[in-house]
């Protein structure tokens, strides 16, 4: 089976050896995304919910890029420096995701590139 990378511009260029996305037969494997504002490869200023919609809105943009929406994500990964941003992220992601909600893990982590408070990462199945 062959892999597809996926690569979009209205989501921040990978900062090391790997690719926004890549789709293996009809699954996409996205990688994570911290609060880097696409236009100026810089953080976005302000607090949790902020950093998490810009998140959101790269993982979306990466998702559209391979042809899909988060309606076709089926798990989602969330590193946080500090799990007491648990709550605030979720409400974030719920201003994204409608039920049925994907399976997720949420992992409290030490520190995320460049300084970020979260990450995530997911995974989307696309129709045949």
């Amino acid at each position: 089976m062959t892999s597809t990378i996926i690569h979009t511009d209205q989501a921040p260029a990978a900062i090391g050896p790997y690719s926004q996305a890549v789709r293996v037969g009809n699954t996409v494997y996205l990688s994570g995304q911290t609060p880097l504002d696409p236009a100026t490869g810089e953080m976005v200023e302000g607090n949790i919910s902020a950093q998490a919609r810009r998140v959101f809105d790269n993982l979306q943009a990466v998702c559209a890029a391979a042809g899909g929406s988060f309606s076709d994500v089926v798990r989602v990964g969330i590193y946080l420096t500090d799990l007491a941003n648990f709550a605030a992220v979720n409400a974030v992601m719920k201003e994204y995701f409608r039920e049925s909600y994907p399976a997720r893990s949420t992992i409290g982590v030490r520190e995320l590139p460049r300084g970020a408070a979260v990450e995530v990462d997911a995974i989307m199945v696309l129709a045949q």
